[in-house]
């Protein structure tokens, strides 16, 4: 049994959507980030950083906090996901990172911005709006290659989708790029993605183009 704490934000997804496609057994805790419960005393003792989302995997007694790391915990524990082979990993990883880096901070700024605090900050949000249309493309051109990130369905997609998930917080219009949008409505038509998208509660349908 995996304990899972989480809330309705792309990062918290990404977790949500890989236990569900690996049909392992958790528990959601919901940690309420509008009421500040990320600064539980009980929630820092998983998650040091006072950041969604965390888990503790009751089997190994591991904690962990951190979306990445968890990801690729959860995809090495259950051999799936995460290609064994040399460069089907580090392909993975690689595409990994790059959400890690790029697309999860800077699409976070955007909707800072772009839609929570639109007019207060002009450049800011001309800077971010235009990276975010500078990684919608680098997405698209990669996705005109590849079906999927690395190759094969795996955890890249999984923490990448979400957070095109509110490409309309970004002001993006999927069908600008084309590729993103068939690997968007593909990914979104997964039993297993409508679940863990619904984690820990559903507070509205999956967007659609």
């Amino acid at each position: 049994m995996i304990d899972l704490w989480t809330w309705t934000t792309p990062n918290g997804r990404k977790v949500s959507i890989l236990l569900e496609e690996l049909g392992l057994p958790y528990r959601a805790h919901a940690v309420d980030i509008t009421q500040r419960e990320q600064f539980d005393p009980a929630f820092l003792a998983v998650s040091p950083n006072n950041k969604i989302p965390a888990i503790r995997d009751n089997e190994t007694g591991i904690a962990l906090m951190e979306s990445g790391a968890i990801l690729v915990y959860l995809a090495e524990q259950n051999g799936r996901f995460l290609p064994e082979d040399l460069e089907g990993r580090h392909r993975t990883l690689e595409w990994l990172m790059w959400q890690m880096g790029g697309i999860g901070p800077i699409l976070g700024q955007a909707h800072h911005f772009l839609h929570f605090n639109p007019g207060k900050a002009p450049y800011a949000e001309e800077r971010f709006h235009g990276e975010a249309q500078r990684l919608y493309g680098v997405l698209d051109r990669r996705l005109g290659e590849t079906a999927y990130l690395a190759g094969d369905y795996g955890i890249a997609d999984m923490a990448t989708w979400p957070w095109v998930s509110r490409f309309e917080w970004q002001r993006i219009d999927l069908n600008d790029y084309p590729n993103v949008k068939r690997w968007y409505q593909e990914i979104a038509a997964r039993p297993a993605v409508q679940r863990g998208y619904h984690c820990p509660k559903e507070v509205n349908a999956i967007p659609q183009p």
